[in-house]
């Protein structure tokens, strides 16, 4: 297989990934080359096309699909994540003035039409035996993901453009992706405030608890409500979140009792574009742009892929 081709992983990049890649138990046969099936996956993310159309380079595709199907559901994508962001924190590339928003994505009409039954990963195991009595499985982190992307609904929501998500995440001060969730389209913004916050969870070298909280958080108006005022309160970051008009009318309204006006650092709100930012890069990744992927856990483990590559190559 040729390397250098457009968009495939460098030496370098495959370098940084290669430690933290899982590792095949042996009694499932060999897996096929981990560097040639990310290409693959890599491809398909960066250009949409379907996986039965990708190019022969990267071997049979259902086994790229199937791959990343597991990597989607057992979270091997955002612990590729992680890893990547543990390490820039290390050397202290990571800026943690933070700052959160929310993306619309059109839903292609092949993403809707899931089947209603749970994906064969969430299966019993052969026996009878419940996964209540398993330890900790692949089934069990993918029982965790459908809840966050709302199983029922596969984060699809309709509007009068049709079937939409919307992907929430927190970016760093320099363009890059913290954490992702996935809703429904018409989810509102604040409901998710605080779950994409505690999503944050960043390694640290050695022994030690992942760094979990920002230094400061920028969102707009969107988030400006008591709940998320008092979540950031409670856990003693420093916020900048603009006050909304009709707020900042009752306030004044009830006179002293209305209390003082909350903290705005207009210098501060100015880097909040670096959330803004980070969805154009996600965005410059075609199945990212528009959702394909039918079930709402596959496509978070699209969008955490590019996620990665927007780390590796920032």
């Amino acid at each position: 297989m040729g390397r250098g081709e457009r968009g495939d992983l460098s030496d370098a990049e495959w370098e940084r990934l290669r430690p933290f890649l899982p590792v095949s138990n042996g009694r499932c046969g060999r897996w096929r080359d981990h560097r040639q099936v990310i290409d693959g996956i890599l491809h398909r993310v960066r250009t949409g096309v379907h996986w039965r159309d990708l190019p022969e380079r990267f071997g049979p595709w259902k086994t790229v699909y199937e791959r990343h199907r597991l990597w989607s559901a057992d979270g091997t994508w955002e612990r590729l994540l992680q890893q990547l962001q543990a390490a820039a924190d290390a050397v202290g590339e990571v800026d943690w003035d933070v700052s959160v928003d929310s993306t619309v994505v059109r839903a292609h009409q092949h993403a809707a039409g899931a089947r209603t039954e749970p994906p064969p990963a969430l299966a019993a195991p052969k026996g009878g035996e419940s996964l209540e009595h398993q330890d900790e499985t692949p089934w069990q982190s993918l029982v965790g993901r459908l809840a966050e992307v709302g199983a029922g609904g596969e984060g699809l929501g309709r509007s009068r453009g049709g079937f939409t998500s919307k992907i929430h995440l927190s970016a760093d001060g320099r363009c890059r992706p913290l954490s992702l969730i996935v809703t429904p389209g018409q989810r509102a913004d604040c409901t998710q405030f605080a779950p994409v916050l505690e999503k944050i969870r960043v390694p640290r070298p050695g022994v030690g608890r992942p760094r979990k909280k920002p230094d400061s958080v920028a969102a707009d108006k969107a988030y400006s409500n008591s709940p998320c005022r008092q979540y950031l309160r409670r856990r003693g970051i420093i916020h900048t979140i603009p006050e909304k008009a009709d707020s900042q009318a009752a306030r004044l309204r009830k006179g002293s009792r209305g209390g003082r006006p909350p903290g705005f650092h207009e210098e501060r709100y100015k880097k909040r574009n670096t959330v803004e930012r980070t969805v154009n890069r996600l965005k410059n990744f075609r199945a990212v742009a528009t959702r394909y992927d039918k079930r709402g856990y596959v496509f978070l483990g699209t969008v955490s892929a590019a996620a990665v590559i927007v780390w590796l190559r920032s």
